[in-house]
């Protein structure tokens, strides 16, 4: 590839739909630089697909500077960031420790206001882009994940508020928020269910589903999708806007549920 080449930024690239951004947007010819805290999956993944490989803390600006030097000296250009760094915690405020509490609002906000504080420099050079990775839970609390759902809903605080600073200089900023997404993360957090009702996999997905109107999880290929899309010319008049990319998990009306097949 060359320094002419779009360059793409991708935290959390090791696994989930940041690993499956990295491969879509590798396939279409531009420049992956994969991030993440663990170097091995994002080496492995290097070894398939190319790009460079950054292994730190997306939270850490000091971090970041080398980073964008690094990127610099590599591509010579910086054109879309992705944000596809986060965890899950689970606990309800009283069962949260201060060090839950941070490591929630460390994983799952400071790692993209960092990153894109850190990029948005060069994007405004490129007229660049910003995706960022919300949730259904931007907008629904979840029972005991205070500390995911809080940060998720200031994820799209930080959206706006790059959206409307830094449109006039260019740069566009849009939100993704999925509900269910087959990947590691959630297949743990589908345990629970396999154990409690001795069930499979694909039968602990179309449990929590089972109100969603598509009735299914979505893909990490199916988020990248959507992710390409608000990264490419295409999306060119869109900035400022959370995508639901949930299967129509946020349209039920979950008081009404209680009523059907009466």
């Amino acid at each position: 590839m060359t320094s002419e080449s779009r360059t793409v930024v991708i935290t959390g690239a090791g696994t989930g739909v940041g690993e499956a951004c990295a491969r879509q947007q590798a396939a279409l010819g531009h420049n992956v630089v994969l991030i993440g805290c663990r170097r091995a999956p994002l080496e492995a993944l290097a070894e398939e697909v190319g790009g460079l490989v950054l292994s730190g803390d997306a939270a850490s600006s000091t971090e970041w500077k080398a980073f964008c030097e690094r990127i610099l000296e590599t591509y010579g250009r910086l054109d879309s960031l992705i944000c596809s760094a986060g965890g899950h915690d689970l606990g309800a405020a009283t069962d949260m420790s201060e060090d839950d509490w941070q490591k929630a609002m460390r994983l799952n906000l400071d790692t993209a206001f960092y990153s894109a504080r850190a990029c948005l420099p060069h994007l405004i050079k490129q007229q660049g882009s910003i995706v960022m990775l919300g949730s259904l839970a931007s907008f629904q609390a979840g029972g005991d994940i205070c500390g995911y759902t809080t940060a998720k809903h200031a994820i799209v605080g930080l959206t706006r508020s790059l959206a409307r600073d830094y449109g006039p200089k260019g740069v566009r900023v849009n939100c993704v928020c999925p509900g269910w997404i087959r990947t590691p993360m959630a297949d743990e957090e589908m345990q629970p269910l396999m154990s409690h009702y001795n069930e499979s996999l694909d039968d602990a997905y179309a449990r929590v589903t089972q109100h969603v109107p598509l009735r299914r999880a979505a893909s990490a290929e199916e988020i990248a999708d959507v992710c390409a899309f608000l990264i490419s010319p295409t999306s060119a008049i869109i900035t400022g806007s959370m995508i639901m990319a949930d299967g129509g998990s946020h349209i039920v009306d979950m008081p009404t549920l209680a009523f059907e097949g009466l």
